[in-house]
């Protein structure tokens, strides 16, 4: 007869059952199971890794988080960092009716139009070209990659030397070459978008050249041999194959290329002013005057809490097609 201190096989084989459980069999509480975790989590290293990690957050908030918390308050202040008076919405309203608003939403429209219907298919079509290459795929990623690493400053500063209107400008001397010219370039307000948008360009198309042409490389050459095999052209090829393959990232570089190009500030400000005439204000060159010419912060914090919402829509797209196209 086994006496009533002795334990049976079954609970032999489940002892562990664990001791916070069976605290909070007897209490009715889960702490012990929350406590457990937590002391899980410390050995697993998971302080260790916050406090790795938390200069890095701290230095994160600090510098993109506080300044967006900041500014909204200011949106809705009339200040000078000295004295400030609370207007309620009057910066937003006061935003609105300024005229030279839908200028500059429609010359950033148009910039971001342009950049895409001259700067979009050139680094698709580099890319193809630089695949087909043997031998020198090395040199001609490098050359095209060179633009990026000019500082953005330098870049337009020599582009803007090369738009000079005079005959003895660069472009207008080449433009002679072929009887030509000259033309006024940045002085002309129906060229001066066009010019900064190539600039822009040349700016910045070799990095999308380079992940256009690592896509590139990672397309089965199976797929290219069989339809060589079936008769299939250089058309059809990229046509059929190229693009369908390349087509998540044709689409995800696209969006970034259409945020990226609302928040064109460097080109038009060092090449134009927003001249001639207002034609290449822009609205971050817009939000600028409000604030530093102007001194007026709170209708500028207004204007960037506007441009950060449409950004926060395109960001969201953006995050709803990159999480669709990885699935699909």
């Amino acid at each position: 007869m086994s006496s009533a201190t002795e334990t049976t096989p079954r609970q032999e084989m489940a002892p562990a059952a664990s001791t916070s459980e069976t605290s909070r069999r007897h209490d009715g509480r889960v702490r012990p199971r929350a406590r457990g975790k937590v002391v899980g989590w410390v050995r697993g290293g998971g302080l260790s890794t916050l406090v790795f990690f938390l200069p890095m957050l701290v230095c994160f908030g600090f510098f993109s988080w506080w300044p967006i918390l900041r500014s909204l308050p200011l949106s809705i202040q009339k200040t000078n960092f000295l004295t400030s008076e609370w207007v309620g919405l009057a910066n937003f309203g006061r935003v609105l009716a300024d005229p030279l608003l839908g200028t500059a939403a429609w010359n950033t429209t148009w910039f971001t139009i342009l950049a895409l219907v001259i700067g979009f298919p050139v680094p698709i079509l580099l890319a193809v070209f630089i695949a087909e290459l043997r031998k020198t795929r090395g040199l001609a990623s490098g050359l095209v990659y060179l633009p990026v690493i000019f500082p953005p400053v330098v870049a337009v500063l020599l582009w803007k030397a090369f738009f000079q209107p005079g005959p003895d400008g660069l472009f207008n001397t080449l433009l002679g070459w072929v009887g030509l010219g000259p033309l006024a370039w940045l002085n002309d307000g129906n060229l001066a978008m066009p010019s900064i948008v190539l600039q822009a360009t040349w700016a910045s198309f070799g990095t999308a050249t380079i992940i256009y042409l690592a896509t590139l490389m990672s397309i089965q050459t199976d797929l290219y041999e069989a339809a060589e095999t079936d008769g299939a052209g250089v058309f059809r090829r990229f046509w059929h194959i190229t693009l369908p393959q390349m087509r998540g990232v044709i689409l995800v570089l696209l969006l970034l290329q259409v945020i990226g190009t609302f928040q064109v500030f460097t080109e038009p400000y060092i090449m134009t002013g927003g001249g001639p005439e207002n034609r290449t204000v822009t609205i971050l060159l817009l939000i600028y005057r409000y604030a530093f010419i102007s001194g007026d912060y709170g209708r500028a914090t207004a204007l960037s809490l506007m441009l950060a919402a449409v950004l926060c829509v395109l960001s969201a797209l953006y995050l709803w097609l990159t999480r669709k196209w990885s699935t699909s």
